[in-house]
Order: structure tokens, then C-alpha cells, then sequence
């Protein structure tokens, strides 16, 4: 079993900076890959971004590439997304997912394990 738990969301103005962060335990060699997702409402769940553990290039939606970074920190099995430049656009509620196998999918059907959100608000 995997428990992935999500942190530092909250409310910011727009052209401010976030970091969220996810937490991964239990079984985490089960995961390959880790991303980001968000969901506003009455919207579907989008895709934002995605690493492997390895630490190879990691992947951005078009709507965030330039603004958000991805990164981890292995030894705590962390990922993290910095969020920089928000806009009113970007609030939804943030979720964490994590998968086996290396392929960066954008559909969150092929993601196995996820968090419980954290709520990021950008006022205008």
C-alpha cells in the first residue's frame, strides 16, 4: 500500500509564489512515477506536470511550462511542485499521483496511487 499526502496549499495573490509538497510511504518502490494534477470545479482533472524518481527530464502541461518547477528529494520521498507567477486560472485543488512505469501519461486513469488534494487560491 502507498500513501501519498499533499501540504502547502493555500490562499495567495495573483503573481505569487507556492510550493506544494507530496509525501510518499508505505510501498513506494512500487512508484516510478510521480505527478501533479489539479481539478477545478465543475472542471475535469487536469494533468500539470510529472518526474521520474530517476530525475530525468521532467514534464509540464503547456499552461504551466516557464511558471511551475517540479523536483523531488529521494531520501525523503518528496515531491514538490514551486509554483511562481500564479494566476487566478491556476486555483483548483492540487492532487498528487504516483505509478509504476516510466511513461509520463497525462490521463489520470493511468495513475494508481493519489492523495487528497490541497486547495491552492489565487485572488485577482
Amino acid at each position: 500500500q502507498v500513501q501519498l499526502i499533499e501540504s502547502g496549499g493555500g490562499l495567495v495573490q495573483a503573481g505569487g509564489s507556492l510550493r506544494l509538497s507530496c509525501a510518499a510511504s508505505g510501498r513506494t518502490a512500487s512508484i516510478y512515477t510521480m505527478a501533479w494534477f489539479r481539478q477545478a470545479p465543475e472542471k475535469e482533472r487536469e494533468f500539470v506536470s510529472a518526474l521520474r524518481w530517476s530525475g530525468d527530464n521532467p514534464y509540464y502541461a503547456d499552461s504551466v511550462k516557464g511558471r511551475f518547477t517540479i523536483s523531488k528529494d529521494n531520501a525523503k520521498n518528496t515531491v514538490y511542485l514551486q509554483m511562481n507567477n500564479l494566476k487566478s486560472e491556476d486555483t483548483a485543488n492540487y492532487y498528487c499521483a504516483g505509478k509504476s512505469g516510466p511513461f509520463f501519461y497525462t490521463s489520470p486513469v493511468q495513475y494508481t496511487y493519489w492523495g487528497q488534494g490541497t486547495q491552492v487560491t489565487v485572488s485577482s
